[in-house]
């Protein structure tokens, strides 16, 4: 399909007027496509011209907003050329109106798309009544939130954070407070911690020193020290080294993301829960990317019949608004006394009420069993039509974390799927195409994903 022949067919964005005030639609669009987008929205208002906000900062295309982020912003990322204005349900426009079907979700945030109606009504009208108190306040919509986690998990205590990777720096810090509490006559406890290949557990200190990329540690160094990292999968070497009684947890993604859509077994996940209550090791799963009915299941250990000690949330949990979290047993919360940890902003009321009506919606058993169906359905569009291809290795995944590993880089491949209009990510080694788009995407919209991958998969022979 022609990525110029794309029309957004309905209004990307919820339209509200005031009497009061006139209504400005501000996109960046051709005159051509401006008349046709009136038309699609049945509007009879007058089109700017410019994207929203950009006026103000004499921005007029993707290419002015380019050179401008160029010189004001820190280059920490290689971002795709795309320039985002709008998006509704599983589509986004960006500020010329073309538009992409977004099979990368945020990375695998925005789990309801964008501008769920619910969402949309629980965020405004808690931020009408209060968007922020700080935790030296108790608040209700954190007490709801916290009470619907505890009520559909194994966990009996929930820590809120920002981030996934504050979730992971939280639960180092409890995991060792854990070890000094149980073992209080131990003079030399144990602080160290098991990580494993391919995995990905944040970027601040303590959670990078978990994760196994040295592109990601080395510039950094030194990071907090004992961390161990073994092969993922492999139930030898794990019992050797937490029967080394030197571990206080070990961190491990049930389904690894960013390592390349790599999924754990039930028997390596059972001999680290073994192992663990053998040393007296907490068993952490972070399950920021895989969890929340990302794989069908509330959460990704469901599949395997193995309970955690902690897990740790954060990106689908508030539907785009920050939020991490901790998840517990009674046995590790009390070894927390106040001001052990703590946060600002954490579990505020305005992205908590957000959580809830997420969290809500995704715990239904119709919605978990949805995205099971629709994740198999992908799984097996991209067999069937990547068939044969010499590049392709593999198509992993569970439910809607899906991977297609190629033997070269994929970076032409996505770049291509982009030109096509499909917004896809890269994972592993650089050479894994990974699919997280947003658990309500229907069967037409990954006919037409998958569609858009097999037939870009020609640029492939051309690099």
């Amino acid at each position: 399909m022609n990525p110029s022949s794309l029309r957004p067919t309905h209004s990307p964005f919820p339209l509200k007027t005031n009497p009061q005030k006139p209504f400005l639609l501000r996109l960046n669009f051709s005159p051509r496509r401006r008349t046709t987008i009136n038309s699609c929205l049945n509007l009879d208002l007058e089109q700017p011209t410019t994207a929203p906000n950009s006026e103000k900062l004499g921005l007029g295309s993707s290419k002015d907003v380019m050179e401008m982020e160029a010189k004001v912003l820190v280059g920490t990322y290689a971002r795709s050329p795309v320039v985002l204005a709008t998006g509704k349900g599983c589509k986004v426009w960006d500020v010329e109106g073309r538009e992409y079907l977004d099979m990368a979700a945020g990375i695998a945030v925005n789990a309801l798309g964008h501008g769920d109606e619910e969402w949309l009504r629980a965020v405004t009208e808690q931020a009408g009544l209060l968007t922020h108190v700080s935790n030296v306040y108790y608040s209700i919509p954190q007490l709801e939130l916290a009470k619907r986690l505890v009520d559909c998990s194994f966990a009996d205590r929930v820590f809120f954070s920002n981030t996934g990777t504050e979730a992971n720096e939280a639960a180092i810090k409890f995991a060792r407070k854990f070890q000094r509490f149980s073992n209080p006559d131990n003079k030399q406890p144990a602080t160290e911690f098991i990580s494993f290949t391919n995995s990905f557990h944040g970027r601040t200190m303590g959670a990078l020193a978990l994760t196994s990329k040295v592109q990601y540690r080395s510039p950094f160094e030194p990071v907090m020290p004992g961390v161990t990292f073994l092969e993922y999968g492999n139930i030898e070497a794990a019992r050797k080294a937490i029967q080394h009684g030197k571990a206080a947890a070990v961190f491990v993604e049930p389904i690894q993301g960013e390592g390349g859509i790599h999924s754990a077994t039930k028997e390596f996940l059972q001999s680290l829960r073994v192992a663990c209550d053998d040393a007296g090791a907490l068993l952490i799963f972070d399950e920021v990317q895989c969890g929340l009915g990302r794989t069908g299941y509330l959460w990704a250990h469901e599949a395997y019949g193995v309970y955690p000690d902690m897990m740790t949330l954060a990106k689908p949990l508030a539907g785009g608004l920050p939020i991490g979290a901790v998840l517990m047993t009674e046995r590790v919360a009390a070894a927390v006394n106040y001001g052990d940890h703590g946060s600002t902003f954490a579990g505020s009321p305005l992205v908590c009420k957000a959580a809830v009506a997420v969290l809500d919606k995704i715990r239904k058993p119709g919605f978990l069993s949805s995205v099971s169906k629709k994740g198999q359905y992908l799984k097996e569009l991209l067999v069937q039509k990547m068939q044969g291809n010499a590049h392709v290795n593999e198509v992993r995944g569970l439910g809607l974390i899906v991977g297609v590993e190629l033997d070269v880089p994929a970076a032409p491949l996505i770049n291509a799927c982009r030109n096509s209009g499909v917004l896809v990510l890269v994972a592993g080694k650089g050479n894994v195409v990974r699919l997280v788009p947003p658990l309500i995407i229907s069967e037409q919209e990954l006919e037409h994903a998958a569609n858009i991958l097999a037939g870009c998969l020609t640029v492939l022979d051309s690099n």
